[in-house]
């Protein structure tokens, strides 16, 4: 008889302890999505300069590298935000008979906040110079901020979905039991896009315009899981 007791009392026990670890409240599962685009205001452009020779007189990487500074320096743009990026070098020898020519190259940085400012800069340095610009990347200054927003828009997207479903059982939505993100934010920084080559070598650098450079589209998806109550 005691074994029984003793038996009967750790299935209890037991039968306690089962029902306090698993959840059996009733509960509903959503997603919510905010999103939102926005026109980026940094914008990282590399410009390649390269000597080359004009007739018998070689134009230096110094004298262009002058020159860009100097058009940097005009358009305002921060000496933090202009650095060097990359050096090489290569012999010309292309259908020469002499000692080959020795060019060098530079490529720079430049974060840009208006990028009509490059055409500040293309026109103060000898267009014969310039190898190459691109775009970069891009980006937000207050992306952080921005993503906060969004998220907070998608956690109430999430419960008002939850909501309009409860409310067509005539059930309601009632505490919060778990929020989780969703790591599918898209906010692409760009492939590198040429923009300006040696074709411009003859040509002017292109006057300002109005045109905003293309918007980026930000999307946020938060998983929320809610208690559904009478």
């Amino acid at each position: 008889m005691k074994k029984i007791i003793i038996l009967l009392a750790f299935i209890a026990i037991s039968y306690t302890t089962f029902a306090q670890s698993v959840d059996l409240r009733r509960k509903i599962e959503v997603s919510g999505i905010a999103e939102q685009s926005i026109t980026p205001d940094i914008i990282n452009v590399s410009i390649s300069l390269q000597e080359y020779m004009n007739g018998k007189t070689k134009v230096t990487i110094d004298d262009l590298e002058n020159q860009l500074e100097k058009a940097v320096k005009d358009a305002g743009i921060p000496k933090e935000d202009f650095t060097i990026n990359n050096i090489s070098a290569w012999n010309n020898t292309w259908g020469k008979k002499k000692a080959s020519d020795f060019l060098a190259s530079k490529q720079y940085s430049i974060r840009f906040k208006d990028l009509n400012s490059i055409n500040i800069i293309l026109a103060g340095v000898d267009p014969k110079g310039i190898q190459s610009t691109n775009i970069d990347s891009y980006d937000y200054s207050k992306m952080a901020e921005l993503k906060k927003q969004l998220l907070i828009q998608a956690l109430q997207a999430a419960k008002d979905k939850a909501a309009y479903l409860l409310a067509s059982i005539n059930e309601k939505v009632g505490d919060t039991i778990d929020i989780s993100e969703v790591n599918n934010s898209n906010y692409p920084m760009a492939r590198p896009v040429m923009f300006a080559n040696k074709m411009m070598a003859n040509a002017e650098a292109p006057a300002a315009s109005d045109i905003d450079f293309k918007q980026i589209k930000l999307s946020f998806q938060v998983n929320a899981v809610f208690e559904i109550v009478k």
